[in-house]
């Protein structure tokens, strides 16, 4: 199966520092993986290196096959790749609908000439609020996102990077602040997204990553330790050693 997003000895370093050290990393179409590791692993900076928003010493950065290892975001975001953030990167001041409906203004053209609020083009507004009841926001539509539990901007920000079509969706600690009771509702709406869709999450909450990945990376200190399925990570005795085992202490 063709992958739709590679990596190939991706190495990043900064002088004598090596944060990233020759990572060889695919996802297949429909993937549920997850990324763990302990802090300062390299998770991050993995992830902005494939979103293009760092530059990598060495490697080659693949999406659909095609080499994209220089590309600027935009080039990427058009070719399908999507990301939310740990700190949500929301307008606070805007309602739930406009947020929405600005990134798909964006990637549809037509943020440039509007005159009135994103959400005043007919095609926008309903594409927003179809992706707004797929996450169980509706009935927030006109609510201020500053004014939403923070578990629902999450979910605000996934329905953002949805709205940009993508084929592979990057979820950089999407439980991150969330109490637990909302950490379930996050949960059970990514196993609803479209089966099509490769998502890659990053997150130290073990409980989602297990229940949501069918497949599992570990890094530590910039490399992969190992990879294989959740299984197979939980009775690792390497990952108890360097990561789990400080998760459940």
């Amino acid at each position: 199966m063709s992958s739709v997003l590679e990596t190939r000895g991706l190495c990043k370093s900064f002088g004598a520092l090596t944060v990233a050290d020759n990572i060889n990393f695919r996802l297949e179409r429909g993937a549920r993986h997850a990324l763990i590791g302990p802090n300062g692993a390299g998770k991050t900076t993995f992830v902005n290196m494939l979103m293009g928003a760092l530059a990598p010493t060495s490697g080659q950065i693949l999406l659909g096959g095609e080499e994209v290892t220089r590309a600027p975001q935009s080039v990427r975001v058009r070719r399908g790749l999507g990301r939310t953030f740990q700190v949500t990167t929301l307008f606070r001041s805007l309602p739930v609908l406009d947020n929405v409906a600005l990134g798909i203004a964006e990637r549809s053209g037509v943020a440039r000439r509007m005159w009135r609020s994103a959400s005043s083009h007919k095609e926008v507004i309903e594409e927003s609020q179809s992706l707004l009841a797929a996450l169980g926001l509706a009935d927030d539509a006109a609510v201020r996102v500053a004014d939403l539990p923070y578990g629902k901007q999450r979910l605000v920000e996934i329905a953002i990077a949805l709205g940009l079509k993508p084929k592979v969706l990057l979820l950089d600690e999407p439980a991150a602040g969330v109490p637990s009771h909302e950490s379930e509702k996050i949960l059970s709406n990514l196993e609803r997204l479209p089966s099509d869709i490769a998502i890659l999450i990053i997150e130290h909450d073990m409980d989602l990553v297990f229940r949501f990945a069918r497949r599992i990376t570990v890094l530590v200190q910039g490399a992969v330790l190992v990879e294989g399925a959740p299984e197979e990570i939980a009775r690792d005795v390497r990952v108890h050693q360097v990561y789990l085992g400080e998760q459940h202490a």
